[in-house]
């Protein structure tokens, strides 16, 4: 049975769908050396994304991120054409050129980075929590960091602070089953993430990261006990990408049936479904979505190409204190 709104589901599918078509974009410019040095894709995660943020209030909840960072970015409001320029290193993009793709930044949105340290954002994000518990201010931020990441010191670091301080902060692990190239449970004596919080005494749970209206629910909840009774909570959202790790990864340690049998539970598909089903989409609706969509990010590129490279005198800015 429906629950939502139409157009809560159309901006929901619109979303994801823009992570899509950007990414697959960026790929494209990747193998037409517009793009240079790394680039981690988030294709197949893009529920976990929107179905969490969704839940925000961002004129007053943080969203971190680590360096598989445009869907985050995106699902924050961040204009495709700033995202877009900051992937060819221009003067327009939103790290001004100089961050590129593990550096996305929107300050106007709440978002406050992707990091390019495995697990460096997670002791970032508990300082925003910090910050708005000594401010007395009546935010949420959402770490989202990847399963390699949680093996780092900074996670187990970061959890017990913001327990002992309890901060308004919950952390989303991002398990895309790879770490790297590697299979989660080869790497991990617990496999079922959401236990090691217990340690902590912080809640954790395991849910599904393929359907988007499930993370909302989830997340929706979450962000509310947070910020009702200010404890953090932590998250396992079991996902998956389609790609390799980064566009060098041809990602043969996968097998071609593997990535098939998740590509049937596309979070989009089961999100089109759906509305399908509710009969709050068309298909002719969807398709104008798609075209509008593929136009944004036309439009993005050509936005990319035309803008001017960074000044020289920019190389030093926003890096290093002058001195007064």
């Amino acid at each position: 049975m429906n629950q939502y709104e139409p157009s809560f589901l159309k901006t929901l599918l619109e979303k994801m769908l823009l992570i899509r078509f950007f990414e697959e974009k960026a790929a494209q410019m990747y193998g037409l050396r517009k793009i240079c040095g790394f680039l981690h894709l988030y294709i197949g995660q893009e529920a976990v994304a929107v179905g969490s943020i969704a839940a925000l209030d961002l004129s007053r909840d943080y969203v971190v991120a680590a360096y598989r960072d445009h869907g985050h970015a995106l699902a924050c409001g961040m204009d495709p054409k700033a995202a877009m320029a900051e992937l060819f290193g221009k003067a327009t993009g939103c790290s001004k050129g100089k961050g590129g793709s593990m550096h996305f930044f929107d300050s106007e949105h709440h978002m406050l980075g992707g990091n390019g340290i495995v697990g460096s954002q997670i002791p970032v994000a508990t300082g925003v929590a910090l910050k708005i518990r000594n401010m007395k201010e009546d935010g949420v931020v959402l770490c989202f960091f990847g399963d390699g990441a949680i093996h780092q010191g900074a996670f187990h670091e970061s959890l017990n602070m913001a327990r002992i301080w309890n901060l308004p902060i919950i952390y989303i692990c991002e398990n895309n089953q790879y770490g790297m190239g590697t299979f989660y449970k080869r790497v991990s004596a617990v496999t079922e993430f959401s236990k090691m919080t217990v340690a902590y005494d912080v809640p954790g749970k395991t849910i599904d990261g393929m359907d988007v209206l499930t993370v909302y629910e989830e997340m929706k909840a979450a962000v509310e006990n947070v910020r009702k009774e200010r404890i953090p909570m932590f998250f396992e959202i079991k996902t998956y990408r389609y790609k390799g790790h980064s566009m060098s990864d041809p990602a043969k340690y996968r097998t071609k049936e593997e990535v098939e049998e998740y590509r049937k539970l596309d979070p989009i598909e089961r999100l089109k479904s759906k509305m399908l089903e509710w009969n709050v989409l068309t298909q002719e609706a969807f398709e104008q979505i798609q075209k509008s969509v593929i136009a944004q990010v036309e439009e993005a590129v050509q936005f990319a190409e035309k803008s001017p490279e960074p000044p020289l005198e920019e190389l030093y800015k926003d890096v290093l204190v002058e001195e007064r």
